[in-house]
């Protein structure tokens, strides 16, 4: 009798390096696919009893559809984040699971090298002296001991972030939608509103889940109330940030820096090779300009641990399916989140 079929979409080179690791561990077989998951290539998926998907995929209710016709009946997200799933449109038609937790580290870690490399400018004094010119000119940088960093989200990342600035002595100031006062008082992080992180932080990193109400968080509101020579780090969600408002920032040197490895229209840029071609995205092409501005393709995640436990989460979660049982990475589609309680029953 032939194994299940999984269709993975939107695979690389190190996708099916890490999924085919252990997948001898699993009663069923993987079709990689190098295109993005839309209506147009959801029949690709015939025949598989699931889509394994990425941030970049498109999992809208007309692709949904068309998963359902050939009868896919999980979306599994091999990645957190799930804004670009329409959960009402999947709700009754599908399960969508996801990986909730890899490795915290590995984002947090790529924030905190992004902040370095920005204050003390190595990206550009390796290019510099490369080329033989060894004078400091333009890099002076500053202490992170004794300033201040405002982290907006306080999830796993944002956490794991608050220890490592610690390590270098700076204050901490925090905000999430929902504060967890016993965390501050352990870890001595001030939860404040988000005027107060603008107005004090000189540095802002953004932790926080892409929502209707965060979107475009950081806006030119936001930007006015921020200190002149502010840095912005975004490991997020692209997002998260109006980019133009960031521009306008930059060119004012109402921000002095950012750190974007996101980026808001990066679907059509990101994990592929465009070397040889022109940038046609004016705002991608104008952020590529800046001196001052750091953009990695969303390589944040990408780190040997953190891959190797996205595999393992992700085929678990294909196989809880195909068993029947439980789904504990399971998305609410009301709650917009993992709502398991102790009789593992969800709000709908």
């Amino acid at each position: 009798m032939s194994k299940p079929v999984i269709a993975f979409y939107d695979t690389r080179s190190y996708d099916r390096e890490f999924f085919s690791a252990i997948l001898k561990d699993y009663p069923f077989d993987i079709r990689f696919l190098s295109v993005h998951l839309s209506a147009d290539t959801a029949g690709m998926a015939k025949d598989c009893v699931a889509a394994c998907v990425f941030v970049n995929d498109t999992v809208d209710s007309e692709t949904i559809a068309a998963l359902r016709e050939s009868k896919v009946g999980l979306v599994a997200m091999r990645c957190a984040g799930y804004n670009n799933v329409d959960l009402k449109a999947a709700y009754g038609a599908m399960h969508v699971v996801r990986v909730p937790a890899y490795s915290p580290y590995a984002v947090a870690e790529h924030a905190a090298a992004l902040v370095l490399t920005l204050n003390r400018k190595t990206h550009r004094a390796y290019n510099r002296v490369r080329d033989g010119n060894f004078t400091l000119d333009g890099l002076l940088g500053y202490d992170l001991h004794g300033r201040t960093a405002g982290i907006i989200g306080t999830g796993r990342i944002g956490r794991c972030l608050v220890n490592i600035l610690k390590g270098f002595g700076m204050k901490i100031l925090a905000y999430d939608a929902f504060p967890d006062q016993t965390y501050a008082a352990e870890t001595g992080v001030s939860y404040v509103d988000l005027p107060t992180i603008y107005r004090e932080a000189q540095i802002i990193s953004l932790h926080c889940p892409l929502t209707p109400q965060t979107r475009h968080l950081v806006n030119d509101q936001a930007f006015e109330q921020m200190r002149d020579g502010v840095m912005l780090i975004n490991t997020g969600r692209g997002e998260l940030l109006d980019t133009r408002a960031l521009i306008r920032a930059l060119k004012s040197g109402r921000v002095g820096a950012a750190g974007l490895d996101v980026y808001e229209e990066e679907g059509e840029y990101f994990f592929e090779d465009l070397s040889s071609k022109v940038v046609a995205d004016d705002v991608l092409a104008r952020l590529l300009t800046f001196p001052n501005v750091i953009i990695t393709a969303h390589q944040a995640f990408f780190t040997r641990d953190a891959m190797e436990s996205i595999a393992r989460t992700t085929l678990d979660n294909i196989q809880d399916y195909l068993r029947g049982g439980f789904l504990p990475n399971e998305i609410c589609y009301r709650c917009e989140k993992n709502c398991v309680k102790k009789n593992k029953q969800r709000c709908f």
